[in-house]
């Protein structure tokens, strides 16, 4: 059973973390993708299920920042998103892909799934862990290192404070019937 997929049926999130001598001094954030489409594929055999997803990296939203010395305002959420929008040259290749190429079955109803990220014009490998939250929720993690895409991590204060390169993703689907 094929089932559309986005932001009516769940989220897609990105958590990145600090690093460096001034790292507390910055914050740790919670960033939303807010357009973003795909289908699921649910399939009996797990190894006939798939998953593709396509995210548009120009609708980055910091929904939160967690440690640093003051809490975010709104204007350093946006001017964060749009640092993020540049980094990730939103203007030039707006989208990001994820394509599965296997499933395979888990503990609790979850799985593994392994695939490709298209991002900035490559592809690299990407595993997801699965966990079935139970009614036809799924909760997907996954890590993504920012320099094996030509990003170079964010660093302010001569590089005291560096966004460190890998990037934690969660995805939240809903599955069940609409």
């Amino acid at each position: 059973m094929a089932i559309s997929v986005g932001p009516a049926r769940g989220t897609l999130i990105l958590r990145t973390s600090r690093q460096g001598l001034a790292a507390q001094a910055g914050h740790d954030l919670t960033i939303e993708v807010t357009r973003w489409s795909g289908e699921a594929v649910v399939a009996e055999d797990p190894a006939a299920s798939s998953v593709t997803v396509t995210a548009d990296t120009g609708s980055l939203r910091v929904v939160a920042g967690s440690g640093g010395v003051k809490p975010l305002t709104e204007r350093e959420k946006q001017e964060i998103a749009a640092t993020a929008r540049r980094l990730l040259g939103s203007d030039r290749r707006p989208e990001a892909r994820f394509t599965s190429a296997e499933v395979s079955p888990g503990g609790d109803g979850g799985a593994t799934v392994t695939g490709t990220l298209a991002l900035l014009g490559r592809e690299r490998p990407l595993r997801l862990e699965v966990a079935h939250l139970g009614g036809g929720r799924y909760r997907a993690t996954g890590r993504v290192v920012q320099s094996e895409y030509g990003i170079k991590p964010y660093s302010a204060f001569f590089g005291a404070l560096k966004l460190a390169d890998a990037v934690e993703v969660e995805a939240e689907l809903d599955l069940s019937a609409p």
